[in-house]
């Protein structure tokens, strides 16, 4: 099993061995310390920032409630792993691996057919079928002045609860894969989502933060687990 990480701020992608990168403690989940750890100056820590804010708290009883929150389990690939979509992903991350295209060479592979990437199966629900409304088309009608995400809402089978906050602006913390076994052609991938912490953390400023942390499972037809794809989301 590998494990890789998405680099927002560098554009990369990187694989490395699980053991090495490993962030998983237990059951639970430890985000990538960059990505949300906030740093206190001179004297203050983190716990005095907290108490020295607003008494207001984003971190409600409603909120908690939505930890463990589970989507039903939906079928992710609407024609399931065909070549010409995988011929367009692999173009538009400029990945040539012979492996995701040319059959006699993945032949000669420990595949022994052509595999996709690690990363594909975790793009495929993020296409909107044919004749659907578009969600981020009508989230600026409904409001011009809209980021396009934060007032972004889907009501699709599979889909999470929203996050009942006002905190709007929403910032990715990074992302962690874990691999178990790559998709093939005409492979059905399957996914289920599921809302494993949300922690509160209080800036510098003042202001305040949610951490939600999200966890993807993808499998295929035979419910084989093809891999994890964990995220953290910033609201603020």
């Amino acid at each position: 099993m590998t494990q890789a990480f998405w680099g927002s701020t560098t554009g990369g992608f990187e694989t490395r061995p699980h053991e090495l990168i490993s962030t998983v403690e237990g059951d639970g989940f430890k985000p990538p310390v960059q990505a949300v750890k906030i740093q206190a100056t001179g004297r203050q820590s983190i716990e005095e920032s907290t108490k020295m804010s607003c008494a207001k708290t984003y971190l409600t009883n409603e909120v908690k409630a939505l930890i463990g929150a589970t989507a039903e389990r939906v079928e992710a690939s609407m024609w399931g792993i065909e070549k010409e979509g995988l011929r367009r992903f692999t173009q538009a991350i400029m990945d040539p691996d012979p492996r995701f295209w040319d059959e006699e060479f993945a032949k000669t592979t420990k595949f022994g057919e052509v595999v996709t990437p690690a990363i594909y199966c975790s793009y495929l629900n993020r296409r909107t079928p044919p004749g659907a409304d578009d969600p981020i088309t009508r989230a600026f009608a409904e409001n011009p002045e809209s980021d396009g995400i934060g007032g972004l809402h889907r009501d699709d089978p599979g889909r999470l609860p929203s996050i009942p906050t006002d905190l709007k602006r929403v910032l990715n913390g990074g992302n962690e894969i874990e691999v178990y076994k790559y998709p093939t052609i005409s492979d059905k991938i399957f996914s289920q989502s599921k809302i494993t912490d949300i922690r509160e953390r209080v800036t510098r400023d003042g202001s305040h933060m949610l951490i939600t942390i999200t966890e993807h499972r993808y499998t295929n037809q035979d419910d084989e687990l093809l891999c994890i794809l964990r995220a953290v989301g910033l609201l603020r």
